[in-house]
């Protein structure tokens, strides 16, 4: 004590002042009509201690530090396998900033613990009432600072078990600090593990506190964390904000008990006040039941909170608090120790976990232990001689042969020596650290030591394999009829599956929906869960589901044990899945920052898996609001690829189109066109993007014209591009190409050019991708794309050839990996089947005819010049003349004027434009 004083009070004066103060808490606290019980969070000792008190007073009136909005809850722990958490939980917020979203509040509750010893006391003991005094969830935000996460805090470091499967069940919800016993001062809890040789502070815990108050009387346990909670208060650094929300949630709790007290009229003496130790030793004005102060409770904001139990675990904890893993699962053993060396009897919630009520309260309470000096107590334990008893040498020759037997399952090479080892250095450890016998670190330590070698063979590594052995990492489970009514309807519509749910681990489904029609609306379920869980809830191993398709067959491994977490949160946005996932595609598709080609996948979603036509019609109205409003065309790929699955749904599944769809296709065509010509310049669109807006403009051309469009607009469009980049280049004479504007053989010319010339021979690569992802809108030129990549297989040298090959693959394979199946399918066809006809084919691209220039001319010298087929059949034509009213029959070649008749015949025109032209 004077080297503390000396190091962090600034001399050993202080030593005295601060034993002063420790006294005047203690004092204080224990002068108080209003019995403060004084307890650590997941603590045996606090949990012996709660349940003999209990057993000693019987209490009229129970006050718990815990949320107040969370009362309604604890009758269903009774429900539940601990360890469960209490939650609340909030999605949609008001008077918090958006960020915060979703806010969830946990206090989780495991049987080795003083809350529960009280809340089962409370609870099945008749005329008891339990009283959750602490702040609500809502202020617990409403006082939250949300600081920045400090790497250097206590807990932030090595003692966090890495995130895992089970340290993630809480998942980022914030953690009510029951009981929360720590130095915060860094310093002090370095020189306390310094002394006390230990790693870190689940080990001096359990060492000095856990292990001297087992077995001590109730004025002995009393005293003892009302000294440590003084302490700890006393040397706590000068956080103003964390300090000021202590002392708010001590005047919050005086003052909610004070107001039950005046409301109910019950006697101090009759009540018992439960919270943790730092909080027992308060030194503010409204500390006891004849406290002062002028405390206002502010109102709570008007976010809707809802409230549930989820699933906990020892690891889980071990992960929110800061503990060291395996703490929790050594401080259940311990529990267990501790009821069969005190004989003291624990109240536990009628029908939980298959119990049976408990009948304790007629059994005469254990005969009180000697009253003997907290200090001599103490003073005595400590400096017992280390020497193993019967009982403790039995137990660590146990864990010495299992500890040995789990790793050689898990691929150790051990064997009887190490046992023996083990052993002789777990008692080596303890008598190192002087202590009086092997505690389960020691025996870690000895077996990390003795059995663990240079490798890992298997998955875990031994002191994974010690924290297994101690006790495991305990998973607790929400019973059915606490669940929320959402949980509880998925549990009925898949119980003709005929599997157990409930539990943890994977179940395999086989659903053969031709057989037994009635298990689809089992696939139903269970593919809306697969949209709404995380991964490895429901994962499908056979079967899909897609627009206009269903599996006759189907199997999935389902986890919905694992994840009941999640599927409880469910239960907090909806009284049914199918009402959460219409609230969660509306809130998709309603997002400020929702693109259209999301909006369109949240249709498909709808269609797919809630088969609403409303709600479809009403997203896909969404949809074209927001492509109407998008002045880039990063989502155009996904634009395309949606309109086209949902566009060959409806034509097949419906007698017409929906509305919104044409208006989507009208507003589309237009949008893209608009885009068109700056999107070839634009450096930010990718050739993908381009190609997929004439994918677009091209697939849906026919239906856009039937619905009134103007084909005009996007030959303008076309007609207005001028891109510099190569690939846009070919990308466009593709284009060009489908449009009219530029045939095969021009086409052919200008890749003959490129190839010819030195200077964009270097540039061939990157036009070839441009044709490539031509290949989307305009599929026609497949087999133009592979005479272009032959063509300069076969003319190119090898020095030229092989320098831009590497340039070639890498851009087919980053932009037109999608598109390549359709090159090699064409190439396939193209190219002979065997090597040996290799030598005497021909392309042919190059087996074309001759040049029709030096054919003779067509038709005879009869001036009929290639209308030889008219002038045979001239039927026709005699009756189209005789509706547009012309009468002067058949002219004979050559015979009369020829060519601007019309303009001879209607001169006005002619001379309107010459005299324009004149006066300009």
């Amino acid at each position: 004590m004077r080297e503390a004083a000396a190091a962090f009070a600034g001399g050993p004066d202080a030593l005295e002042e601060i034993l002063l103060g420790l006294v005047a808490d203690v004092d204080r606290a224990v002068s108080e009509p209003l019995e403060v019980f004084p307890v650590c969070h997941h603590s045996p000792a606090s949990a012996i201690a709660m349940a003999r008190r209990l057993r000693e007073k019987q209490p009229k009136v129970v006050y718990l530090e815990l949320c107040e909005d969370m009362a309604p809850l604890l009758t269903e722990l009774r429900n539940c396998r601990l360890p469960v958490a209490v939650q609340s939980f909030a999605t949609g917020i008001d008077g918090f900033p958006a960020e915060w979203a979703p806010l969830s509040v946990v206090a989780p509750v495991t049987e080795a613990s003083a809350e529960y010893q009280a809340i089962a006391y409370a609870l099945d003991t008749p005329g008891v009432e339990l009283v959750l005094v602490d702040r609500s969830s809502d202020h617990v935000f409403q006082w939250d600072a949300r600081p920045a996460p400090d790497p250097d805090a206590p807990g932030a470091g090595g003692e966090a078990r890495p995130a895992d499967e089970e340290a993630a069940l809480h998942g980022d919800a914030v953690g009510v600090d029951i009981g929360d016993l720590r130095p915060r001062f860094a310093e002090l809890e370095e020189h306390l593990l310094r002394h006390g040789k230990v790693r870190h502070w689940s080990e001096w815990w359990h060492q000095y506190v856990e292990l001297p108050l087992g077995d001590s009387d109730h004025d002995t346990y009393r005293q003892v964390m009302l000294l440590i909670g003084s302490l700890f208060r006393r040397l706590a650094p000068g956080d103003t904000h964390r300090l000021r929300v202590d002392e708010d949630r001590e005047r919050y709790m005086w003052t909610r008990m004070r107001e039950h007290l005046a409301a109910t009229g019950t006697d101090p003496e009759d009540c018992l006040y439960v919270c943790g130790a730092f909080h027992a030793v308060s030194r503010i004005e409204e500390f006891g039941v004849a406290g002062g102060g002028s405390f206002e409770i502010s109102p709570r904001t008007a976010t809707r909170w809802l409230h549930g139990l989820i699933p906990s675990s020892h690891a889980a904890i071990e992960a929110q608090f800061g503990l060291a893993p395996g703490s929790v699962s050594i401080a259940a053993t311990q529990w267990a120790k501790n009821l069969k060396r005190t004989g003291v009897k624990p109240y536990v919630l009628a029908g939980q976990g298959g119990r049976r009520r408990s009948t304790a309260k007629k059994t005469a309470a254990p005969a009180p232990v000697p009253a003997v000096p907290p200090s001599d107590r103490l003073t005595g334990f400590l400096r017992q001689p280390p020497v193993l008893d019967r009982l403790d040498e039995a137990e660590l020759l146990g864990w010495s042969v299992e500890i040995v037997r789990a790793a050689r399952r898990n691929g150790y090479l051990a064997s009887t020596a190490d046992a023996i080892a083990v052993f002789e250095t777990s008692i080596l450890l303890a008598g190192m650290r002087d202590r009086a016998r092997p505690t389960p670190y020691d025996f870690q330590d000895a077996a990390v030591t003795c059995i663990e070698k240079d490798t890992v063979p298997g998955r875990r590594d031994v002191r994974r394999l010690v924290e297994s052995m101690m006790g495991g990492d305990r998973v607790g489970q929400v019973g059915y009829d606490a669940l929320p009514p959402l949980a509880r309807d998925v549990h009925d519509r898949l119980a003709p599956l005929g599997l157990k749910l409930e539990q943890r681990g994977v179940r395999r489904a086989l659903l053969d929906i031709a057989a037994r029609p009635e298990l689809e609306a089992c696939s139903d379920v269970l593919w809306m869960l697969r949209h709404l869980l995380p991964e490895g809830a429901a994962r499908t191993v056979m079967g899909e589901r897609k627009l206009g398709e269903r599996s006759i067959q189907e199997s999935w491994d389902l986890a919905l044990g694992t994840h009941q977490r999640a599927l409880i949160e469910l239960g907090y946005e909806g009284v049914s899945i199918e009402q959460v996932l219409e609230q969660r595609l509306r809130r998709r598709a309603y997002d400020p920052k929702a693109t259209a080609a999301t909006v369109l996948t949240t249709v498909e979603d709808a269609t797919l898996y809630l088969g609403s036509r409303r709600l479809a019609d009403e997203l896909g109205g969404r949809a074209l609001e927001v492509l109407s409003g998008e002045r880039s065309v990063d989502g155009a790929p996904e634009v395309l690829r949606g309109v086209r699955r949902l566009l060959a749904y409806f034509r097949t599944a419906e007698p017409v189109l929906p509305p919104w769809i044409e208006a989507f296709t009208k507003a589309g065509y237009a949008h893209y066109c608009t885009l068109l010509p700056t999107a070839f310049t634009d450096d930010d669109a990718a050739v993908r993007h381009v190609s997929a807006m004439l994918g677009f403009l091209f697939g849906m051309e026919a239906l856009a014209l039937s619905l009134g469009c103007d084909r005009t607009q996007l030959e303008l469009a076309v007609a207005q591009s001028h891109p510099e980049d190569p690939a846009k280049k070919a990308l466009l004479w593709a284009a060009q190409a489908h449009l009219g504007g530029l045939t095969r053989e021009r086409l052919r010319a200008r890749c003959d050019g490129l190839l010819g010339n030195p200077l964009t021979v270097a540039a061939y690569p990157q036009y070839l991708s441009g044709f490539v992802h031509a290949l989307e809108p305009v599929p026609q030129l497949t087999d133009f794309v592979v005479e272009a990549v032959s063509n300069a297989f076969g003319r190119l040298p090898d020095p030229v050839l092989l320098p831009w090959l590497p340039t070639l693959i890498t851009a087919l394979r980053k932009d037109g990996g999608d598109l390549a199946p359709l090159l090699i399918r064409e190439a396939g066809r193209i190219f002979p089947g065997r090597l040996a006809a290799l030598d005497t084919w021909v392309p042919p691209w190059l087996d074309r005819p001759e040049d029709p220039a030096a054919r003779p001319a067509a038709g005879g010298g009869d001036g009929t010049g290639g209308c030889a087929l008219l002038a045979a059949h001239p039927e026709t034509c005699d009756a189209v003349a005789g509706l547009l009213g012309c009468e002067d029959g058949w002219r004979q070649a050559g015979a009369g004027p020829s060519g601007a008749a019309l303009l001879r015949r209607h001169p006005d025109t002619a001379r309107a434009l010459e005299a324009l032209l004149t006066d300009g």
